[in-house]
């Protein structure tokens, strides 16, 4: 059984989303004691529109942020912009800037793997 699965993932032509950029900065906002990180997520996925922004330290524990959205709908091969604002205490610990797609329940597609893309920030920083 799990021969015949591998073989449709092999078999299934393998998209996914793609967040720029990869090792983003974090600069001061406009309101102080906010850092912001500018990003852009181009959708190359036909059977995805929506997708989760969340910020992770370095053991993966999720840290606070501020956005326009959460979950941002993206149509398919379209690109949007994007801001994530986190408080400067918030910043020092942020590591990971993420992006999940989120798979719409239907009873007409099936979609079976959703894509989770990081960028580092502050430039890959150790």
């Amino acid at each position: 059984m799990y021969r015949a699965i591998a073989l449709a993932l092999l078999a299934s032509s393998a998209s996914a989303h793609e967040m720029t950029p990869a090792y983003p900065e974090i600069y001061p906002s406009y309101v102080e004691g906010v850092q912001q990180v500018q990003m852009s997520l181009f959708n190359a996925r036909s059977d995805v529109s929506y997708f989760e922004i969340k910020v992770f330290d370095e053991n993966w524990a999720p840290i606070a942020f501020a956005s326009e959205y959460r979950i941002l709908f993206v149509p398919p091969q379209t690109r949007t912009d994007f801001v994530v604002y986190l408080r400067n205490e918030d910043a020092e610990k942020a590591v990971y800037l993420c992006s999940t797609s989120k798979i719409e329940r239907s009873e007409e597609i099936r979609t079976l793997v959703a894509s989770r893309i990081c960028s580092r920030l502050n430039g890959g920083r150790p």
